[in-house]
């Protein structure tokens, strides 16, 4: 199958349709196309992400599921992680040459990972992008199984952070606010530092044929487009119940509603 074409601003949004070709088209290839631009966007951690890392026990072994170029993995130099993303090869790539922990491809639905095992995940702006309820729901039940049990008295289970765009935006420079449509096209103007010049097959000959390769090879900005389901209150706290966790802090911050949660004492997703 060729590739789908890469949405970009003269695109109008499309209902989403729950599918993962739909997410291939409108966020996995869009982050293959802007990786560069968007790991240079992402260096300072985020406060209640450093300090859910920093909490950790010397010796933790966790996850950073939607790692992106890996700014997380270098927090706390005390626990282990492993990332992944499925988003795009690209940003895993920038991470993995980092040389920094471990990070490699994976699917968020189909994690390589044993059940039960790790202290600790994080998933920072990644369960966004699930085009369906369903699809959200089963990325954090799939989280969540990768996680420790919990001992009889409900103690020990690993814990999970979670962050989500949030729809409550009314201060922001989105203007986002209750009423809105949840599901969004957001843009990405890719600068054009970091766009490749196209090849030019074009004679030299003259200086007129010369000017215009140069102006063909002269980059064009262009604004690409990304799914976003956008988390109203509470929603995001409703998903892990529905995945089988339990809720044990949850707030908001920057823009994103998130959840310190674990995995309750029944049987991990298969």
């Amino acid at each position: 199958m060729p590739p789908l074409p890469v949405p970009t601003a003269q695109d109008g949004p499309h209902a989403p349709d729950g599918s993962e070709e739909y997410e291939t088209r409108h966020v996995h290839q869009v982050y293959e196309h802007i990786a560069s631009h968007f790991s240079a966007t992402r260096f300072k951690p985020w406060p209640i992400v450093e300090r859910f890392l920093n909490d950790r026990p010397t010796g933790s072994v966790g996850l950073d599921i939607g790692c992106g170029n890996g700014k997380y993995l270098t927090v706390n130099p005390n626990i282990y992680m492993v990332g992944s993303d499925r988003r795009s090869s690209n940003l895993v790539r920038i991470a993995h040459d980092r040389k920094i922990q471990d990070s490699f491809v994976a699917d968020a639905l189909d994690l390589p990972h044993p059940n039960t095992r790790f202290d600790f995940a994080i998933s920072i702006a990644v369960i966004h992008h699930f085009s369906s309820p369903e699809r959200r729901v089963e990325a954090v039940r799939r989280i969540l199984a990768t996680l420790k049990r919990p001992n009889a008295a409900g103690e020990n289970g690993g814990q999970a952070l979670i962050y989500v765009w949030a729809l409550e935006q009314k201060s922001s420079r989105r203007g986002w606010s209750e009423g809105d449509p949840q599901d969004v096209f957001v843009p990405w103007v890719m600068g054009k530092q970091y766009m490749a010049s196209p090849a030019s097959n074009e004679p030299t000959g003259t200086s007129s044929c010369q000017e215009d390769k140069e102006q063909q090879e002269t980059p064009k900005e262009v604004t690409y487009q990304r799914y976003y389901h956008l988390y109203r209150k509470s929603e995001l706290n409703d998903d892990v119940v529905k995945a089988g966790g339990v809720v044990i802090e949850s707030g908001y911050e920057r823009d994103n509603w998130w959840v310190i949660c674990s995995p309750s004492g029944g049987n991990p997703a298969a």
